[in-house]
């Protein structure tokens, strides 16, 4: 997004992620999901673009869903990675991506920083419908496929907040907490059919999303950007670094893989010790 503003998302295409690295792509060799096709929202940077290029390298077919054409055409660039162009937060074109998919994960997210009562009414009901009411209409066009083949991996990438509250960040919180009931719910209902659902919670992890934090965050609290990473971001973690947007597709690429057939209905967390306070 060309204008400074504080909010940012994981699809921005001012800041795209590298490649994973050799180590990283060793570690998950072993899953195999040639034969399965995947889409991932948010695909072009960060964590979406880690996870689209692990699913890749196992095998899947994979629909890399962003609204940056250009970080999409970098990510195929990379991988052999389907592009679809598109902006999450039209619900109604949500319809027209590709719905005969095995695996579903839902990343693209947003983030504002403000008190509540100075929080933009708009900003607050576009981050709901991008990060909570989006992903809840790809889950439900996505169902009658993976019911159809007796198979289905549904990885709602959440975070740390959707586990806990942070001040200065309703939308997100509430958003993400939304994120944790539904995933529940559709492990529930998807379990007699062979799909598992789960979420992914990391703390902050190193990507555009939590960049273009660092700026407001420092206005919100008062102190110099330079401090912000040591005051703000990794004060409630034990292990004190940022999170690699590879660690959060190495745990994903495995939870699409065999031995998660008994995993659903649970959050996986990569908080470096925040929850453990």
């Amino acid at each position: 997004m060309p204008e400074a503003r504080p909010d940012a998302r994981d699809d921005d295409p001012e800041s795209r992620e590298t490649s994973v690295t050799t180590d990283d792509a060793r570690a998950t060799d072993s899953v195999d999901l040639t034969g399965r096709t995947a889409l991932v929202t948010g695909a072009a940077s960060g964590i979406g673009a880690a996870i689209a290029l692990a699913l890749s390298r196992a095998g899947a077919t994979v629909h890399a869903v962003d609204r940056d054409e250009a970080g999409l055409t970098d990510l195929a660039s990379r991988a052999a990675v389907t592009p679809v162009v598109a902006d999450l937060a039209d619900l109604d074109a949500l319809a027209d991506l590709p719905t005969d998919v095995d695996i579903l994960v839902n990343n693209a997210g947003i983030q504002h920083v403000s008190p509540i009562e100075e929080f933009p009414l708009d900003r607050f009901d576009f981050i709901l419908d991008l990060m909570l009411v989006s992903p809840f209409r790809l889950i439900r066009q996505s169902l009658p496929h993976m019911y159809g083949r007796g198979w289905g991996r549904i990885v709602n990438i959440s975070s740390v907040h959707g586990l806990r509250a942070s001040p200065f960040k309703s939308a997100y919180v509430t958003a993400k907490h939304g994120l944790e009931g539904l995933s529940k719910v559709v492990a529930l209902e998807g379990a007699p059919h062979g799909v598992t659902s789960t979420c992914i919670n990391p703390a902050y992890v190193r990507t555009p999303l939590v960049e273009k934090q660092i700026a407001d965050q420092a206005r919100t609290h008062g102190i110099p950007e330079s401090e912000v990473v040591e005051k703000v971001m990794l004060s409630p973690v034990a292990v004190k670094r940022l999170v690699e947007p590879a660690e959060v597709a190495a745990l994903a690429l495995f939870l699409c893989g065999p031995a998660s057939a008994s995993v659903s209905g649970t959050s996986f967390v990569m908080d470096g010790g925040w929850t453990a306070h």
